[in-house]
């Protein structure tokens, strides 16, 4: 785990202002390092991590972005990421427990003719990376058990909010002036509109209405693995097609403390002898110095913005295939020790960044 600080000293910071939690993509194996994490810096947010003022989710990252939005304490995605799921989370479990480290045979058409041509016609407007995405070929994947889990989750907590308005009617003003759930605007999930490359965040006003389960199954739709998601007659794919983290839509917003956690980048590299970990370390380079770039892009404004990367002990757990479920425990446990060391040294010289 490495973690580095951008922006102005905590001491510099006004009060009052807002906060701002981003989960990037990273697959099965990024969420469970995630989890690991968020579990070690819930002692440092100012506030329980499902009460920040605005969340970013992309890819896996949403799948977490919704269980804090849904009131998931940290203790029940713990014993979800070690395989010892109960009640809500039983039948999603069995669901899972289908899919396999690999995808399904894909259909041999092209995923996106739209996309592609765009990319071909117009490469100034539509980024290389997401251009490619086009050329993929149709996935087969469904997603049933992460629909089942986020339709679950969520129907839970409107369940509690409900069982809390009737036990205490000055509850729900409260929660109508000042809510942070899905619907309120605070919670982003990051998509790809899969015909135009458009990057979309549902749950940011003026964005496409969604439902949640909806909504996360879009940003976790991975091209060539998975089906694009159909929502309100459009096709939307994965997130991190178009940015592992989405990190640069804070932008002129008023978050100004913002925690980052990115699985897919590094900015604690290491040097595997084999040739398919060395490409895929060349890989995390370029992602991690856009992570960094957007990231200094925000300090320039004033904003604080702490980022949290596996290191090369986490790499060498996860492999290189992060979809990996059989790896997902092993993950999960060395995130809680490496993040704990990672954020013991947040406040040293060597920590920080300009």
């Amino acid at each position: 785990m490495a973690a580095l600080v951008f922006g102005p000293d905590r001491a510099a910071r006004g009060s009052g202002r807002g906060t701002a939690l981003v989960l990037g993509a990273g697959g099965v194996l990024g969420a469970a390092w995630m989890t690991g994490a968020l579990a070690c810096l819930a002692g440092r947010l100012p506030c329980p991590a499902g009460d920040a003022d605005l969340i970013v989710g992309t890819s896996a990252g949403s799948v977490l972005a919704a269980a804090l939005r849904c009131r998931v304490s940290l203790e029940e995605m713990l014993a979800w990421q070690r395989g010892q799921a109960a009640g809500i989370f039983t039948e999603s479990a069995a669901l899972a427990a289908q899919d396999g480290p690999l995808p399904p045979l894909p259909r041999w058409r092209l995923g996106s003719p739209p996309l592609a041509a765009a990319g071909l016609l117009m490469p100034h407007r539509v980024p290389p990376w997401v251009a490619a995405s086009a050329w993929l070929p149709h996935g087969r994947g469904q997603h049933a058990a992460l629909r089942s889990l986020i339709g679950a989750l969520e129907q839970r907590h409107q369940q509690q909010r409900r069982q809390q308005q009737q036990q205490d009617p000055q509850q729900q003003a409260h929660q109508q002036a000042g809510g942070r759930g899905w619907a309120e605007g605070r919670t982003w999930i990051a998509t790809v509109d899969y015909d135009t490359g458009q990057h979309v965040l549902f749950g940011q006003d003026g964005a496409p209405p969604a439902a949640l389960p909806e909504a996360v199954v879009a940003s976790c739709s991975i091209p060539g693995w998975y089906e694009p998601a159909v929502i309100g007659g459009r096709r939307y794919v994965d997130g991190g097609v178009r940015s592992t983290t989405s990190l640069s839509v804070l932008r002129g917003t008023d978050a100004s403390d913002i925690y980052v956690l990115a699985p897919m980048a590094s900015t604690e590299t290491d040097l595997p002898l084999q040739p398919h970990l060395r490409m895929e370390r060349r890989v995390r380079q370029v992602i991690t110095r856009a992570v960094i770039r957007q990231a200094r892009e925000l300090a320039r404004e004033g904003k604080r913005v702490t980022l949290l990367t596996p290191g090369p002990r986490d790499l060498a757990v996860m492999g290189i295939n992060l979809m990996d479920p059989r790896r997902r425990e092993g993950v999960l446990e060395l995130s809680l020790r490496t993040t704990a060391d990672a954020l013991s040294e947040l406040g040293t010289p060597a920590a920080q960044a300009a």
